[in-house]
């Protein structure tokens, strides 16, 4: 059921770096502008973040499967939409609508991991389910600059439509909600972290996120999951191939080769990493060491002229992207058992509401640059680089999680 569950998560993947490879023809298609392609990337994240919560508490209410199953369509008639789009307007609504639809996709994952793993397999399997997901990054990387050229930009969205009916069909057919004791090496859950009760209001589940939010270590937390991702996502996922093309005269069809690259890498390195996971007494200091590497291999894609010196950073940008899946163990350690699903939903939906912000903000600060006569790429990689210092600040100067769970 896990790996069915991951196949929706890959089409997320997918559909959440569409746009690093879609960029170029959109722009050339609609007469975008830096700061309208930041806002078309944007919305995805935007919907996919704003949904978190309400998906958190969906999945307590009515379980994982009745969640996944009413959601996911919205992803098919967005890329529907997206597939149709006669304007930037219509493009953003398809987009917003397959973040909506989206939302769910990793969620679900990380709450049946949670529920029905052990704890000390946690990081380990998380950072496989991160890995296998990773094939949806795949086909936005060489396929999706293949399909573009061949057909348009139009058909990747119609093929993405199709492959999303398919996941939907699967998941139908082969997950189920099962008893926790089926897993006999879990723990056992607490009556307080059974599903909510169908009667269960709204606002009881709000406070639950209302208590998370209190609790002086998570904002800590919040701070470097917002910036993290954010980066890796705001590179691969809208500026990839506008910056081979623009500064290194590169054709669409080399910036898929690289994407792809970086596919396969992510494949690989999310589990890498969960097997290295150190633990609870020495995982926050590879959290704090992992987003200053990222700061500097930012500066450095901001800086260079040289391609193989960029294509270097972006390969070790994508390996180290896979100490994010220790943040995922440090949220699961850092909180009672019985607040699980709610706060990997608070994380998640800082997660990409971060996604949405950097990727809006780049499109700004690419804007300015131009007006500016400035390099546009220098100014946006400086922007991710400092954004990424001050998350990264904050995590260490904020107050650190006291609760652990046992792992």
């Amino acid at each position: 059921m896990l790996l069915t569950l991951i196949g929706g998560f890959a089409l997320s993947q997918a559909y959440r770096t569409v746009a690093g490879i879609l960029s170029v023809p959109l722009i050339a298609q609609f007469g975008l502008s830096p700061h309208e392609m930041g806002t078309v990337a944007a919305a995805f994240h935007f919907a996919f973040g704003g949904m978190q919560l309400l998906m958190g508490i969906g999945i307590d209410v009515y379980g994982i499967r009745r969640t996944i199953l009413l959601a996911f369509p919205l992803a098919i008639v967005g890329s529907v939409v997206s597939a149709l789009a006669n304007s930037p307007a219509v493009l953003v609504t398809g987009q917003a609508l397959i973040g909506v639809g989206c939302a769910p996709a990793f969620l679900v994952c990380t709450v049946f991991i949670a529920r029905y793993f052990p704890g000390h397999r946690f990081a380990a399997i998380s950072g496989l389910a991160l890995g296998l997901g990773g094939l949806g990054l795949i086909f936005t990387g060489t396929p999706l600059a293949w399909v573009v050229e061949q057909y348009g930009w139009r058909c990747g969205f119609w093929v993405l439509a199709g492959l999303s009916l398919l996941a939907w069909s699967v998941i139908f057919l082969r997950v189920f909600e099962p008893p926790a004791a089926e897993n006999r090496d879990a723990p056992p859950i607490p009556s307080d972290t059974a599903r909510l009760s169908r009667s269960s209001t709204l606002w009881r589940a709000l406070k639950g996120y209302g208590e998370l939010l209190r609790m002086p270590h998570t904002a800590g937390i919040l701070a470097l999951v917002f910036v993290g991702y954010a980066s890796f996502i705001t590179l691969r996922g809208l500026w990839l191939a506008p910056y081979l093309s623009d500064r290194f005269g590169q054709s669409l069809i080399y910036s898929g080769n690289i994407a792809l690259v970086l596919s396969i890498i992510s494949l690989f390195s999310p589990s890498f990493f969960g097997r290295l996971d150190p633990g609870d007494a020495h995982r926050r200091k590879g959290l704090i060491a992992f987003p200053w590497t990222l700061v500097l291999l930012f500066a450095i894609l901001a800086v260079t002229r040289q391609l193989g010196v960029a294509v270097v950073c972006l390969i070790l940008i994508s390996i180290f992207m896979g100490c994010a899946v220790w943040q995922y163990a440090d949220v699961r350690s850092a909180y009672p058992v019985h607040m699980t699903g709610r706060a990997m939903a608070l994380f998640t939906m800082s997660m990409f509401l971060g996604v949405a912000v950097m990727q809006s903000l780049s499109g700004v600060v690419a804007e300015w640059a131009l007006a500016h006569q400035h390099d546009k790429y220098t100014a946006v990689f400086a922007s991710v680089s400092i954004l990424l210092a001050a998350g990264s600040i904050a995590f260490i100067a904020l107050p650190k999680p006291r609760h652990r769970n046992a792992q």
